[in-house]
Parts: structure tokens; C-alpha cells; sequence
């Protein structure tokens, strides 16, 4: 056998394995076409192009665990657990104040019956200057007066920051602007107001006193 005749082997492994790849592709595009049928696609192009958009219109996996998500209503059981939830959780002004009028001044005062904690009581008075509003007077002033009857109220505060007091004085200034004309709210309970204290007006005057606003 003269060698231009000898068999090329590689020359032949080549065309077999283009050979097996043209048949692989015929194979997925027709089992394609078939699915396209099924699912009354007008052409497999369409279908081919269709499967790729509903991919990247999929959402992420954790996407879908985040809108699952909810927050929890602010309820803490001790004054602990305040500490931790105002801390961790409630990081902006807005978020502070409406936690602190959803608990209202009965639940503060439970919470700290014995002690505001150090620090915590110049939080919740500058949560309440910055965002105070004139529907939210009533349940405000009811915050402050549990809280200027929580254990060491005095020393806590003693222990405000220059920037704390001057809050403390720009809430209290809020709230003698605002309408003193109208009756205490029904939310204000028998047990939330001071000895013999009438009207929001009276109470003002008497949280005035205990906060050492001139």
C-alpha cells in the first residue's frame, strides 16, 4: 500500500466527532420543538427566545425571602428588651417616636419603674422634640410624666448632655405652642393622671416643674 493511500485516522476522529455534535444539537432542538408544540408556541424561535426572558425576569432567591419578611410590631416585655429592640432596631427619629407612642406612657412607665437606664432617657426625649406632632400632644405628655416617675428620674436627669437639655427645653416649648385649648384625651386614664391634676394645660405645668424647664 503506497502511503498517500494509508487511512487518516485523525482526519477520520474529527468528522465522527462533528458528526456526533451535529446529531446532539439535532436531538436538543427537536425535543425543543416538541415542547414548543405542547405548549402551543407558534415557532421554536419563539420559544427559544420566550424560555430566555422568563429567566431573567425570575427573581433572586433571597429577594423572595426579604419580601417575606415583615416587621414585628415594637413589644417589649422589660426594660431590657427596650434597650435592645431601641438600640438594634429603631435606628432612625421617626422610627424612635412611633414606637414610643405605640407603646404610650402606662407601658413606658411599667417598663421602668425602676430606672430609665443611663443614657436611654436623653434617646427618648430627643425621639420626641424632633418629631412631636399636635394630634400626638396628649399621649406625649403622658409619656413624660411616667417617665419623670421612674426610679432615679432625678439622677438620669442630672446626667443629660448639653444637646439632651436643649431638646428637653425645644420639646417642651413644642408642646405649650401647640392647642392647649381642648380637654385631655380619653386615652389619658384615671390611674395616667397626676393627683389631681385637670386638663393638659395642668399637666404641662406640673411636667415643667419636674423637668426643671424654666
Amino acid at each position: 500500500m503506497e502511503k498517500n493511500d494509508a487511512i487518516d485516522f485523525k482526519a477520520l476522529e474529527k468528522e465522527l466527532q462533528a458528526a456526533l455534535a451535529a446529531d446532539e444539537k439535532y436531538k436538543r432542538e427537536n425535543a425543543a420543538k416538541l415542547r414548543a408544540v405542547e405548549q402551543r408556541v407558534p415557532s421554536y424561535e419563539e420559544f427559544r427566545l420566550a424560555s430566555k426572558m422568563k429567566t431573567h425576569r425570575l427573581p433572586p432567591p433571597h429577594s423572595c425571602h426579604e419580601a417575606r419578611k415583615e416587621k414585628s410590631p415594637f413589644q417589649p416585655g422589660t426594660s431590657s428588651e427596650f434597650y435592645r429592640d431601641w438600640r438594634r432596631h429603631l435606628r432612625s427619629g421617626p422610627e424612635r417616636y412611633q414606637a414610643l407612642l405605640q407603646l404610650g406612657g402606662s407601658k413606658v412607665g411599667q417598663l421602668f419603674q425602676k430606672d430609665v437606664g443611663f443614657g436611654l432617657l436623653g434617646e427618648l426625649l430627643v425621639a420626641l422634640a424632633d418629631h412631636v406632632k399636635p394630634n400626638d400632644r396628649t399621649t406625649v405628655l403622658v409619656i413624660l410624666h411616667s417617665l419623670a416617675n421612674t426610679g432615679r428620674f432625678t439622677l438620669n436627669l442630672s446626667l443629660l448632655s448639653h444637646a439632651e437639655r436643649e431638646s428637653c427645653r425645644r420639646l417642651f416649648q413644642k408642646l405649650q405652642a401647640m392647642d392647649t385649648a381642648r380637654p385631655m384625651q380619653d386615652c389619658l386614664s384615671m390611674e395616667e393622671q397626676p393627683g389631681g391634676t385637670q386638663g393638659e394645660e395642668g399637666l404641662l405645668q406640673e411636667l415643667l416643674g419636674l423637668y426643671g424647664v424654666d
